[in-house]
């Protein structure tokens, strides 16, 4: 899923991109308005994340104009602006969410999310991305979750296709250069320890017993394989 981020400030941009590169988006950045629309056109971005006060074209236009082209693509407004009419002329515009600066990563992210779910729950998308099983895990790629029982566990876009994989090649060992290829992409230049990071954090959310994996069994010196229970 790819983002258009568009936004002035380098650091904020740049600070952006990282979050969501780190929850498994491809993200493209703009740094004024103009830039912000020829990308649009070029990468058909999934959705925005758009700032009002840019120079050259400001972010009021530039989503006026992208609604004009498209009117179901997801735009959220990020602001320093705090006056009230700024968010009622944002959400009149057809923006679907506003986060006033400075936000914080876990706010982002969450906002974030809740886009991707409403993306994803679109039929296009609803279609590829049908709910499986993992032994007594239910994943439900769309809602960007797991459920066992009635204990919901949220989960990035990246955990979703690491599940995704290890559920397709189920019985079969998924090598490291798999996961990098198919979580990551192939432009990623692989961390020897990132993949065991992801592995290991996911764990202790997913599994009954992080110390004794059910669903994410480890391969020593191949990688990792979900095993249907018997």
């Amino acid at each position: 899923m790819r983002v258009l981020v568009a936004e002035d400030d380098a650091y904020t941009r740049d600070g952006l991109i990282e979050v969501l590169r780190r929850e498994g988006y491809e993200v493209v950045g703009a740094c004024d308005g103009r830039e912000a629309l020829e990308l649009f056109e070029r990468e058909s971005p999934d959705f925005i994340c758009l700032d009002i006060m840019m120079p050259n074209v400001d972010g009021y236009a530039v989503c006026k104009a992208i609604r004009g082209r498209n009117p179901q693509i997801p735009i959220i407004f990020l602001s320093a602006k705090s006056e009230e009419i700024d968010k009622v002329v944002g959400l009149e515009l057809g923006a679907d969410d506003f986060i006033m600066k400075p936000f914080g990563v876990h706010e982002v992210v969450a906002r974030i999310r809740a886009v991707t779910r409403r993306c994803m729950a679109l039929p296009a998308a609803a279609e590829s991305h049908a709910a499986f099983r993992l032994n007594d895990l239910e994943v439900f790629p769309a809602e960007l979750r797991a459920r066992r029982g009635d204990t919901a566990i949220d989960l990035s876009l990246r955990e979703v296709r690491i599940l995704e994989l290890l559920h397709t090649k189920a019985g079969e060992v998924v090598g490291r250069d798999t996961f990098f290829n198919e979580c990551w992409g192939l432009d990623y230049v692989p961390n020897s320890r990132t993949l065991d990071q992801y592995i290991s954090q996911l764990r202790k959310r997913i599994e009954r017993d992080p110390k004794n994996p059910a669903i994410i069994q480890t391969v020593y010196g191949v990688g990792y394989r979900y095993e249907p229970a018997p």
